[in-house]
């Protein structure tokens, strides 16, 4: 074999195994990604003008998606059952939500308001009664031998809330220009987010066809299964979510009236609001429902705990699976270090869009990963099995 001939030899080699291998490829093409991901965290600086921009302008486009997946179905129904033009059913859509809000800001919100600023000013004497209950509680024979140590927990409880309060009272300056800022621009996206809402609610069903028509040809269709896709499971969160949040605010409004506990329809709408929380939003809405509870005594303590229970049960055993299902398709565990995880990189906000944000991300991954089980031929065995499991 000449010289010729091992050149030959060596360019078809090169080619079948490594220009021609798919898993390569893939390999590559990653590597080359990530790269580009690296050199951008580099110049990340020159971006801060769009990164601004953006900032601005996501609050008013997200109060707007989630009230879109909110009325979209009523506007379907006024538009298929009573024959309505779409923008006159988007009409009487926005004249009913209105109505609503003017009736809630007339009725609703000032009785709330009254409760919750009474129970802030009562909030230190309900504080001083339970450390007052807890340290007649320490003098019964039954915890004597825990004494000190249980004594010692209260002292800690007791230095650990005026450290608290100190700290809250030495940052309200800086609270209240933040607050004066957060409510300007809540302010804005509200003047904002209903045109916004307007044109995705008549204009909505069209950007799965028109944003996939400015890709290559091969790349529109699966653009268009994955924009449904995501399109289904945000649709399923927020309108799941938010039923889910008024049967619990429903639930709890009842139960507490019926053990007579203070503040018990404003408690039952805080707790429904955190509800959009998922499994965290239930345990913070219960901290001021036990401590009114302390306050009432022992046996307000138990039924607050049988309200709970009761509420809980209904809820992750009939509410949630009938509204939500299984459409998700997340585990608990998974929720929960999404959760966590969320919401110490991105606060508040990242607690409430962690899981709309994963269901998306993860309808991504199992496009990609299903295209790559495809183009390397790894998982040949795999697909067959699951094409003959789709025939059948």
């Amino acid at each position: 074999m000449n010289h010729s001939d091992d050149k030959k030899f060596t360019i078809s080699w090169f080619y079948k195994w490594f220009l021609n291998n798919q898993a390569v490829m893939v390999l590559v093409i990653s590597l080359l990604f990530f790269t580009n991901v690296f050199v951008f965290t580099k110049i990340a600086h020159l971006f801060e003008p769009a990164l601004v921009f953006i900032t601005i302008i996501m609050l008013p486009i997200i109060i707007s998606a989630l009230l879109y997946y909110l009325l979209k179905p009523f506007v379907s129904i006024l538009e298929k059952k009573l024959h309505m033009q779409r923008t006159a059913a988007i009409s009487l859509v926005f004249v009913i939500v209105i109505a609503l809000l003017i009736w809630g800001v007339a009725v609703l919100v000032p009785s709330i308001e009254s409760q919750l600023s009474n129970f802030a000013e009562n909030l230190p004497s309900y504080l001083h009664d339970i450390e007052l209950q807890m340290t007649n509680l320490l003098k019964s024979r039954q915890l004597y031998t825990y004494n000190i140590e249980l004594q010692n927990l209260i002292n800690d409880f007791s230095t650990n809330v005026i450290n608290y309060a100190q700290l809250l009272s030495r940052s309200a300056v800086t609270w209240a220009g933040d607050v004066a800022s957060t409510v300007a621009r809540v302010a804005v996206a509200i003047m904002i987010a209903p045109f916004i809402l307007f044109y995705l609610l008549r204009d909505g069903e069209q950007l799965k066809d028109y944003i996939p028509q400015f890709l290559p040809p091969k790349l529109r269709v699966p653009t268009r299964r994955v924009m449904s896709k995501i399109n289904h499971q945000l649709a399923s969160y927020v309108q799941g979510q938010v039923t889910v949040a008024i049967v619990v605010a429903f639930l709890f409004s009842v139960m507490f009236s019926i053990i007579d506990l203070r503040y018990a329809v404003t408690l039952g709408i805080v707790a429904g609001f955190l509800n959009l929380i998922p499994y965290l939003g239930s345990f913070v809405a219960m901290i001021p429902v036990f401590i009114l509870a302390f306050v009432a005594g022992p046996a307000m303590v138990v039924k607050c705990i049988i309200v709970f229970i009761i509420e809980q049960t209904i809820e992750g055993r009939f509410v949630t699976p009938l509204v939500i299902g299984t459409k998700l398709n997340i585990h608990p565990i998974t929720i929960l270090f999404v959760l966590l995880t969320a919401g110490t990189l991105f606060g508040v906000w990242g607690v409430f869009l962690a899981i709309p944000v994963y269901a998306s991300i993860k309808v991504i991954l199992i496009e990609i990963f299903d295209w790559y089980k495809v183009v390397s031929g790894l998982y040949k065995d795999d697909f067959m099995e699951e094409k003959s499991e789709n025939v059948e």
